[in-house]
């Protein structure tokens, strides 16, 4: 009995993951534009000025904004996006600290975009070795091929993206040696940590060599 119990749970495993991922994205869009997030405040603010009920109003902001969302998407696809980039990169970079902030979120973004070419160039998977060669590996993205110089050594700053959402994770300062190029790309890159590892390939091909020195990496 319990061999067949295992073997039916094996057979919906799947579709109970599948379902709980799903509430799980759910909740978390919820939380963060959800009616009661800072948010769905603000949407329901626009939708004060049509209707006295917060869901109404909330609706209505929603369906304002998605139509904004969507008109700047026409011009986007105009010739208008290369003056609106540069219009809010200009507006947004001249702001202290937010400047900074917003320009490393808008390079990661654009990592994103097929489109944008010199956004996919500016920065470069590469294989994070903790401890030397030997020691625990991540795959990371290099922003810059240039090393700053802690002191005497050699370090390079490396993003280490999240599962399953690339979009966020952490800065890290990796000596130099422990840095190597990854012979993968970066829409390989998002996909495994997307799938939380589940499409990494069963085979890497091997390492260059001796970590790279300073000045050796370089941007692809």
């Amino acid at each position: 009995m319990f061999r067949t119990f295992v073997s039916g749970l094996i057979l919906l495993l799947p579709l109970i993951i599948t379902l709980a991922v799903v509430a799980w994205l759910g909740q978390f869009i919820i939380d963060y534009v959800g009616p009661s997030s800072i948010v769905g405040h603000a949407l329901t603010t626009i939708g004060f000025s049509f209707s006295a009920s917060q869901i109404v109003a909330y609706v209505i902001g929603l369906i304002v904004f998605l139509a904004v969302v969507y008109l700047l998407g026409l011009a986007v696809e105009s010739r208008l996006r290369s003056h609106l980039s540069q219009f809010l990169d200009s507006t947004m970079r001249r702001i202290p600290v937010i400047g900074n902030l917003y320009d490393l979120i808008q390079r990661f973004v654009a990592l994103m975009d097929k489109n944008d070419v010199e956004g996919l160039k500016s920065m470069s998977p590469v294989w994070c070795f903790f401890g030397g060669l030997d020691g625990a590996a991540t795959l990371a993205l290099l922003p810059t091929p240039e090393p700053i110089m802690v002191g005497d050594k050699a370090y390079h700053a490396v993003l280490v993206p999240s599962a399953p959402l690339p979009v966020g994770g952490c800065l890290i300062y990796v000596p130099a040696e422990w840095v190597q190029q990854a012979d993968v790309g970066v829409d390989k890159l998002v996909s495994i940590y997307v799938s939380m590892g589940v499409t990494s390939p069963l085979k890497i091909p091997p390492l260059p060599g001796p970590g790279p020195r300073k000045g050796n990496l370089t941007a692809t």
